[in-house]
């Protein structure tokens, strides 16, 4: 039997310690990769089911005053329904002519707008554009062959006919495929929201019932976390909405006090597609600032105005309108959820990204909590 010195104990114990954590480590990286192949394989058929559920979550509340109040469940769902959808029938019944319109002038007016763009880059910057090399044309052999050989002529002319029809028959099946599947989607998405709403809350304490193998101590630390997960997310979807609809009417009602075309559709879109950081103005905002300036009745001054809008909107959104509503609810701040949804996109390259990103953010940020507090609190 070998006799190790205690510094040689010390040594085998950490190095053992060590490739044990290694083991641990590759194990729960292995997994996490494994979930996210998962995931990112089963995208059409989760995309739907987490829509739902963010959508509970998000009219949870609403939801829960009418149950309060009629103590039905299934009354209260139809009250909520009938208590949506009927303003935004209305609306869309008498603003939607109106919003279509706006975008029907817009396409039509779009290839003035990019003109008149062309010409003031011309003439201000003549040196802008760079000289193309003209690409060399194809002889047409068609005139030829018809005179020649009108046998061939023929048979090619049908063969293409028969082609370009083909392919536009399976064009039309493809597409009216996706349309079935995008309706089916929609209505498991409908289904799950129904399931999630009128489902009672449950909290970590619900969970952790379920999981009797955790030992007693465990039971209460694994539920904190999962409270603190399902407060993140509640606070972050209910809050970002109220907060998207909020900017999108300061904006669009700014961009048409300052008389900018189709002024409140763009602002509107500005606000609401902010729900995924930056998407909206960085769709929005370049188309604002051309029509502002080269569109009907553009100067200088409106365009101006249209960024002093935006400025006005982002001071205050950084300074009074999320913080009162969103506040530090999340724990994940600005830069993180903008962090979370481009990061969660690329690894997804899909909608499932963009619907996970705040879930898994949320978890990572839960879980690291959760080792800071039980494994390295005093050492960090």
């Amino acid at each position: 039997m070998v006799n190790f010195t205690p510094s040689q104990n010390r040594m085998v114990a950490t190095g053992a310690t060590v490739l044990a954590f290694t083991f641990v480590l590759a194990f729960t990286l292995f997994i996490g990769w494994a979930v996210l192949r998962f995931l990112s394989f089963a995208s059409p058929a989760l995309t739907p089911v987490i829509a739902g559920l963010f959508l509970a979550l998000l009219f949870k509340p609403y939801y829960g005053w009418f149950l309060a109040h009629v103590r039905n469940p299934t009354l209260a769902l139809l009250l909520m329904m009938l208590s949506v959808l009927v303003p935004l029938g209305i609306v869309c019944w008498f603003g939607g002519a109106l919003a279509i319109e706006q975008v029907t002038h817009l396409l039509k007016s779009a290839p003035t707008i990019i003109t008149r763009a062309s010409d003031w880059v011309n003439q201000h910057y003549p040196n802008a554009q760079a000289v193309l090399s003209q690409l060399g044309s194809r002889p047409d052999d068609l005139q030829l062959m018809f005179l020649t050989d009108p046998a061939r002529f023929s048979r090619d002319l049908l063969s293409e006919l028969g082609t370009t029809y083909g392919a536009n028959a399976m064009k039309a099946g493809v597409s009216f495929i996706r349309y079935l599947m995008g309706l089916a989607s929609s209505l498991v998405a409908l289904l799950f929201f129904v399931f999630f709403l009128m489902r009672p809350d449950m909290r970590g304490n619900d969970y952790v019932s379920q999981m009797p193998f955790l030992k007693e101590e465990t039971k209460g630390f694994v539920a904190k976390q999962i409270d603190a997960f399902i407060d993140i997310l509640v606070n972050f979807f209910q809050r970002q909405v109220v907060i998207c609809l909020i900017e999108g009417i300061l904006y669009g009602t700014g961009f048409m006090l300052v008389g900018l075309p189709y002024g409140f559709v763009i602002g509107f879109l500005l606000g609401v597609l902010n729900l995924v950081p930056l998407f909206g103005t960085v769709l929005c905002l370049p188309l604002a600032i051309p029509i502002a300036y080269f569109g009907d009745g553009g100067s200088l001054l409106r365009l101006i105005g249209v960024l002093c809008v935006w400025l006005a909107g982002q001071f205050l959104d950084g300074y009074l309108i999320t913080p009162k509503i969103q506040g530090e609810k999340t724990g994940l701040g600005y830069a993180g959820v903008i962090f979370s949804f481009f990061f969660w996109g690329v690894v997804f390259h899909s909608m499932l990204g963009l619907l996970l990103a705040i879930p898994l953010s949320a978890f990572c940020v839960v879980l690291w909590r959760a080792l800071k507090e039980r494994y390295i609190k005093g050492v960090i």
